[in-house]
């Protein structure tokens, strides 16, 4: 199998950053590839503008300055793009059906028409028998397996994650982590996943971007080489403890180096 780290990349930025018009530089000088087929982890801080890069990346913010650049060089990637925001944002008077429909239903797709991509997705999530049923009725980690399958039912190239599981108990944490696995294994995603964590992102990850801030760029990389799936055996493994402590450490350097930035000016 071709290691992601070999592989092309879908979408590249060059020399990105991102101002704000209250003057916040987000983002500076970011260069980043993401490789076709690889779950990429953005690990750090709060303020280091890894949810701003995401928004770009999707076409729901402009770069201040630099480029996005698609492998294929088209314009309008809209469809190729999933977006799983860290609350589900799941409309409370509409079925989980009609949740996951709405993308499709924007595009002007009739329920009738979509309702096989719509129960495929829920299907692949797990949640075939709650079609029906109501927000107010799921629990927090169902919530979030519907708003994964509303990003999955256009069938994206590229699935962007925002933080989905923090809000998580950890229990359902570790098994949204599996999921996200399994799903990305079975339909090919390429997947950038935006985390504080470092536990977790070295468990998904097949590579971890470190993120420092003020202004927000790329730090350090890390690539978790470990065979997939990966389950209970690589969280108990010498390998995951040193990936672990190689990622942390590189965070507490990037947090060093953002705070000795602002001392200094």
């Amino acid at each position: 199998m071709t290691q992601p780290s070999t592989r092309p990349a879908v979408v590249s930025l060059r020399d990105v950053g991102k101002t704000f018009s209250s003057g916040t530089m987000a983002l500076q000088h970011l260069d980043l590839d993401i490789r076709q087929g690889e779950i990429l982890s953005l690990l750090g801080p709060s303020g280091c503008g890894k949810s701003t890069a995401l928004r770009i990346i999707a076409g729901l913010g402009e770069a201040s300055n630099g480029s996005v650049v698609w492998t294929d060089g088209g314009a309008d990637h809209s469809r190729d793009v999933g977006f799983v925001f860290q609350e589900p944002t799941l409309m409370p008077w509409a079925s989980v059906f009609d949740n996951v429909w709405l993308p499709s239903r924007l595009k002007g797709v009739s329920r009738s028409a979509a309702r096989d991509n719509v129960m495929q997705a829920l299907d692949s999530v797990g949640l075939h028998a709650f079609a029906e049923a109501y927000p107010r009725e799921l629990s927090g980690g169902m919530k979030m397996r519907v708003s994964i399958a509303r990003a999955m039912v256009t069938r994206p190239r590229l699935l962007l994650m925002d933080e989905p599981f923090a809000a998580l108990d950890e229990i359902t944490r570790q098994k949204l982590n599996d999921d996200l696995m399994r799903l990305q294994a079975d339909l090919g995603w390429t997947v950038v996943f935006v985390t504080h964590s470092v536990f977790e992102s070295v468990y998904i990850s097949d590579r971890i971007v470190v993120m420092a801030a003020r202004p927000g760029r790329a730090f350090g990389e890390l690539t978790i080489e470990a065979e997939r799936p990966r389950g209970t055996a690589f969280r108990t493994s010498p390998a995951y403890v040193e990936y672990c402590r190689q990622a942390s450490a590189m965070l507490t350097a990037a947090i060093g180096k953002a705070a000795a930035t602002v001392d200094g000016h």
